[in-house]
């Protein structure tokens, strides 16, 4: 019986982190309303600006923390940059005690 709740128990971690996986993006590379796609200085600047956009999108639905009208990885890069940089990277964690 134990057996059985393990299988049951890991077949259901696989189903919920297999739904938590990134999937592609399909309007990567499509332009915005105003014609624009957004690059790495744009992805570098939602990156520092996340905390804040954060909070705001909690409260107004016209607000997303991330462009889904990009130019693919360059963007990524430059958001995952900024992130670290406005919510502290690793340099906590190389900090003397």
């Amino acid at each position: 019986m134990k057996k059985y709740r393990l299988v049951l128990l890991m077949a259901a971690l696989v189903v919920v982190l297999a739904a938590c996986s990134a999937g592609a993006n399909p309007q990567t590379g499509s332009p915005h309303v105003d014609g624009d796609v957004a690059g790495f200085w744009m992805g570098l600047w939602h990156g520092l600006i996340v905390p804040i956009t954060f909070v705001i999108s909690l409260f107004r639905d016209s607000v997303n923390m991330y462009e889904v009208h990009n130019n693919g990885n360059w963007y990524d890069f430059g958001f995952i940059l900024g992130a670290c940089a406005s919510l502290g990277g690793s340099s906590r964690g190389a900090k003397r005690r």
